[in-house]
């Protein structure tokens, strides 16, 4: 069983030996690191060094890791494809909205509950929300070519149109996208990850090591959080929107936590207690 460390809030999901080294690669440009930074962050979170070489081992074997010729471990297969539309949702690039919908008609017909599975987590990469039951809907205004893969999977079972919508004075377009995608949660959870970052900024620039492992745990639920982004248009978007902000923010204390990780990795590693 792997180990397991919580430091976050409710929100944020225990560490695990294999959620740290995931973690670590899919921030790093190129996906790819030594063996030694790699343990030298599990020790980070108290994980030794036998259980980081294993939780590598098993994600080499599984596929999600690859270890190249120098020794270097790199992300490959869903992985890679994560950081990937990681990039995408931290840099928010999106197209001029002409006022369409893209919709999405599940075509019918009996499927497997691997394919029914597959589809819905296809649509959700895309960053569709499902209506009712079989139609799902976005603005058109990302590209369809930025991720192959799930519009390929998507294109196979559904059928697509694009609408125009006529929207009344009693359920207007803005309210209606706000319920498809419960804005209000997303901006709320935006503004309490701006408070965290916020907090730990002063002692990651002080270069204070005891605030590597929670601004670790925060940096990933940043990156989560920007996955979940819907990405709509500005004229769909409530007064206030964080989304700007909270990239802006993200932008100085991620290069901030990266210069104090990388001058703690370099470090003599001091013995730590197993939590593994």
């Amino acid at each position: 069983m792997a180990a397991m460390v919580s430091l976050g809030s409710d929100n944020d999901p225990a560490l695990t030996t294999r959620s740290v080294l995931a973690s670590m690669l899919l921030g790093s440009t190129p996906p790819r690191l030594p063996v030694a930074v790699l343990v030298r962050a599990g020790e980070m979170f108290g994980f030794t060094e036998g259980s980081v070489r294993t939780a590598l081992s098993r994600m080499a074997a599984s596929g999600e890791l690859r270890r190249d010729a120098q020794g270097w471990y790199r992300l490959q297969g869903d992985l890679l494809t994560r950081q990937s539309r990681q990039g995408e949702s931290r840099s928010a690039l999106t197209e001029q909205w002409s006022g369409r919908w893209r919709l999405a008609v599940v075509d019918p017909g009996a499927r497997s509950a691997t394919d029914r599975a597959a589809l819905r987590d296809a649509l959700l990469r895309l960053r569709f929300a499902e209506q009712r039951e079989g139609v799902w809907l976005r603005p058109d205004n990302l590209d369809p070519r930025s991720q192959q893969h799930p519009w390929q999977l998507a294109d196979a079972q559904c059928r697509w149109f694009l609408a125009e919508p006529e929207f009344t004075f009693e359920r207007n377009e803005q309210e209606f996208a706000a319920n498809l995608w419960s804005l209000s949660e997303w901006a709320s959870r935006a503004t309490e990850l701006r408070k965290k970052m916020h907090t730990l900024l002063a002692p990651l620039q002080q270069r204070d090591t005891s605030a590597l492992a929670p601004g670790f745990v925060v940096s990933a639920a940043v990156l989560r959080h920007f996955l979940a982004d819907p990405l709509l248009p500005r004229e769909l978007l409530p007064r206030h929107w964080p989304g700007g902000a909270l990239r802006a923010d993200y932008d100085q204390y991620d290069f901030t936590y990266r210069e104090a990780l990388d001058e703690w990795v370099r470090q003599p590693a001091p013995p730590l207690p197993s939590r593994s």
